[in-house]
């Protein structure tokens, strides 16, 4: 089986190129290339997130209106994996071959590129959490971050027309791996046996909408989803969810509004799978997302929830 190994590089169409400019250097990611035709960034591990006019002619068609992403390219390990893709998608719509990369559109109408991974290794200090049964943080303090430096782009999320079809193309062409379900209205695929939770999530929503939800970023752990959400918050970007955390794939989350298209993720600590695994499915509802969550985030500066107003006492704690 073609070994997928993440995602490499995604590429958003947008509209207001400074604004996205100042978004993704709030994120924490490097701008690496800014010129007439758009903005490069990276994150630690180089994965790419470049950002283009949205009617530029090189760009794939959208699969909505307004800025949205526009390609998603997966890293392979191996010149054979790529050469296995090539046959497995060569009768897809919108076949290419060219410059080290094969690709088509998926049946979402998405273009989906694949590549020999242009990512690199990274050795990262990480917090250690001391449970009731192990205490491994011995003398020493839990950081805290003043900002987020993502790791890596690890999960896209998309609106659907069709969910089964869509499934059927990533694992049947591709050896995706399903992980959990909402029946016939979602799939939580990971693009290995051995991985995270979910590379990718297809959801179908009553409409039939096809569309960008969510792009996720993976930081170091949970100290640091909450260091950059209010880093984020302090430059005036807006919450749209969190701090909070999912109980499906037990991961730590904060979602931003994002103006180069949908939504935008920091997240930690999300349950790691292996071939053992056996799908759950599970209704779709409130509780299913978040088993809790802050409901328009935390201010940046005073570190409360929005619109409670600013502590008062030298302690959060104190009383009058």
């Amino acid at each position: 089986m073609n070994t997928i190994l993440g995602i490499d590089e995604i590429v958003y169409g947008a509209d207001d190129l400074d604004a996205c400019k100042r978004f993704f250097a709030d994120w924490g990611l490097a701008l690496t290339r800014e010129d007439a035709a758009g903005l490069d960034f990276e994150t630690l591990n180089g994965c790419r997130v470049l950002v283009r006019r949205s009617d530029d002619p090189a760009l794939p068609p959208a699969i909505e209106d307004g800025p949205t992403l526009r390609e998603v390219v997966w890293g392979v390990d191996t010149p054979a994996a790529l050469a296995g893709i090539a046959e497995a998608i060569r009768g897809e719509a919108g076949f290419t071959e060219a410059g080290g990369r094969v690709g088509c559109t998926d049946p979402n109408g998405l273009a989906v590129r694949f590549q020999l991974t242009r990512k690199r290794e990274v050795q990262l200090e990480c917090a250690r959490m001391n449970t009731w049964n192990e205490k491994p943080r011995l003398n020493q303090r839990a950081p805290i971050y003043e900002r987020a430096q993502p790791v890596e782009v690890g999960h896209v999320v998309f609106f659907v027309k069709d969910v089964a079809a869509t499934e059927r193309f990533y694992t049947g062409k591709l050896g995706f791996v399903p992980s959990d379900r909402y029946p016939e209205r979602g799939a939580f695929l990971r693009c290995a046996p051995e991985g995270g939770h979910h590379d990718l999530f297809l959801l179908q929503l009553p409409n039939g909408k096809s569309g960008l939800n969510h792009v996720a970023f993976t930081v170091r752990d949970i100290h640091e989803v909450f260091g950059g959400g209010l880093h984020v918050s302090r430059c005036g970007w807006d919450t749209q969810l969190g701090p909070g955390r999912h109980p499906i794939s037990s991961a730590y989350f904060w979602y931003f509004k994002n103006p180069a298209g949908g939504l935008i993720e920091y997240y930690a600590d999300e349950d790691q799978l292996d071939a053992r695994w056996e799908p759950r499915e599970f209704e779709p509802g409130p509780t299913r997302f978040a088993e809790w969550a802050v409901e328009g985030g935390l201010d940046g500066n005073t570190r409360r929830q929005k619109n409670a107003g600013g502590p008062e006492g030298k302690f959060l704690t104190e009383k009058r």
